[in-house]
């Protein structure tokens, strides 16, 4: 038997190759489905069962082209509904995979169809969980997503989840390994751990939600207390993920199209395509294509794209690094964004040399920023409520990168005005947006909120996050 977590970074995913005697069953397998499959070819085995914890909100999951590519049979919890071909499973089905057994457990809360499968060794002995959003490392599964399908309330969801965790979850031995499907920067929970594989017993004595002497009043309260609202892209990828899309494959040759300056304005100018640029955020403040919208690839890139630009089918033009366009368009499909038109032919190098027009980001240091202070120049703080409320500079407001468009009113419109984010990837994000929408008197703070700590700033005392209610 062996076990392969394969964990992708930028959205906090976890998806699993499980293998036993030549055959194979996939966890929350990502859209691009190659890797496994040429996998699987390698070790002279098959894949023989795509398991699905949930209908994932986050990503588009690669089971619906896996299946088609290897015949493997895609298996879902009770209730579950889809457009496409799959086996929806009763609670404590048993499925044989080699020499070993996966039995599905049913665990409503995060939705209504989420599972959690069990891996039973050959022998019998409960080995692992893949917990799917049932249970994280540090955290549940928010009990929000599901409302509108579920037709029930996020309390009445997380009470089930309550019951899911205690009687299917809590029950198994300490020493039964938990492999969630995210880490620690998902947005599918609230204070999930940095680490990505754990046990039952670890999780019995650190994890908030699974205390012994616990009430189902408690942790209804203590599970819903503080949830911020859930990307709007979110629907959109489950609705993907229920009613199928289109192969990654068709999506990359679609998009991947070399567009030479001429025509890349001429594209931009006839649609309401976003220009999107995904360089490094040190590349972009010195140049860009005015109106452009910067999403480096360098951080969090997918789950800020469907933050942000939120619909996924909105036509975008991409400005990338020389050799990034695939990438670039398979990381933007993970999320659901298939809508590429094509991509700048020589990158912004090619724009600058065609003698086009051109926008800069004023770009400070912190230093510069104290001097500023004195002066009562406005800054705004993007980073998250969380990092916020730990500390900050004093008598600057909170302004999420997350929720910008509900602070629009709230930005100078002719003094010049500072963002700063805790590193300087997202405060040029929230920038780029801010010129695209006419606010050319923004000026970002290099190095973020670590330079200014570094600088002779006022700021609040530092408070331990996990502190925080």
């Amino acid at each position: 038997m062996r076990i392969e977590q394969i964990y992708t970074g930028c959205l906090a995913q976890g998806a699993y190759y499980v293998e036993s005697n030549g055959e194979v069953a996939i966890i929350d397998p990502l859209r691009e489905v190659d890797p496994y499959i040429n996998r699987a070819e390698k070790e002279g085995a098959t894949i023989k069962y795509i398991f699905e914890t949930h209908f994932h909100a986050d990503f588009v999951s690669g089971h619906v082209t896996l299946a088609e590519k290897t015949g493997a049979t895609i298996v879902f919890g009770p209730t579950a509904k889809t457009n496409y071909e799959a086996h929806i499973a009763e609670d404590g089905e048993v499925f044989k995979l080699g020499d070993v057994t996966i039995t599905l457990l049913h665990t409503p809360g995060h939705t209504m169809e989420s599972a959690t499968y069990l891996l039973k060794d050959k022998e019998g002995k409960n080995h692992a969980i893949f917990s799917g959003d049932t249970l994280f490392l540090g955290d549940v599964g928010r009990p929000d997503l599901a409302q509108k399908a579920a037709n029930l309330t996020q309390e009445e969801l997380a009470g089930l989840l309550y019951d899911s965790l205690r009687t299917k979850i809590m029950t198994l031995e300490d020493d039964v390994i938990v492999y969630p499907a995210h880490g620690a920067g998902s947005a599918c929970g609230k204070n999930l751990s940095k680490e990505t594989v754990g046990t039952i017993g670890q999780q019995k004595k650190t994890n908030y939600a699974l205390r012994a002497n616990m009430t189902k009043e408690e942790f209804v309260k203590e599970v819903t207390d503080g949830l911020l609202p859930p990307p709007e892209y979110f629907p959109l990828n489950v609705k993907m993920n229920k009613e199928g899309y289109q192969s990654i494959d068709e999506v990359i040759k679609s998009g991947a199209k070399a567009l030479s300056v001429t025509d890349f304005e001429k594209i931009a100018n006839e649609t309401d395509a976003i220009v999107l640029d995904v360089r490094h955020q040190s590349e972009f403040i010195q140049g860009f294509i005015p109106q452009s919208i910067f999403i480096g690839l360098g951080g969090t890139f997918a789950p800020w794209v469907g933050a942000l630009i939120k619909d996924v089918t909105q036509p975008i033009l991409l400005v990338t690094p020389i050799g990034e366009e695939e990438t670039t368009i398979t990381r933007l499909s993970r999320v659901g964004f298939d809508n590429v038109l094509g991509y700048l032919d020589g990158s912004f190098a090619a724009w600058k040399s065609a003698g086009k027009e051109v926008d800069t980001l004023r770009s400070v240091s912190a230093n510069v920023l104290a001097e500023e202070l004195t002066k009562e120049a406005p800054v705004f703080d993007v980073r998250k409520p969380g990092e916020y409320a730990s500390e900050h500079i004093v008598n600057v407001p909170s302004t999420p990168l997350d929720f910008l468009n509900e602070h629009i009113g709230e930005f100078p419109t002719k003094e010049d005005f500072y963002v700063h984010c805790a590193g300087g990837y997202r405060s040029v994000i929230a920038a780029s947006i801010l010129k695209a929408r006419g606010f050319h008197n923004v000026i970002d703070v290099d190095g973020g909120y670590k330079a200014i700590k570094e600088a002779d700033i006022p700021r609040t005392e530092a408070v331990c996050p996990s502190t925080l209610k």
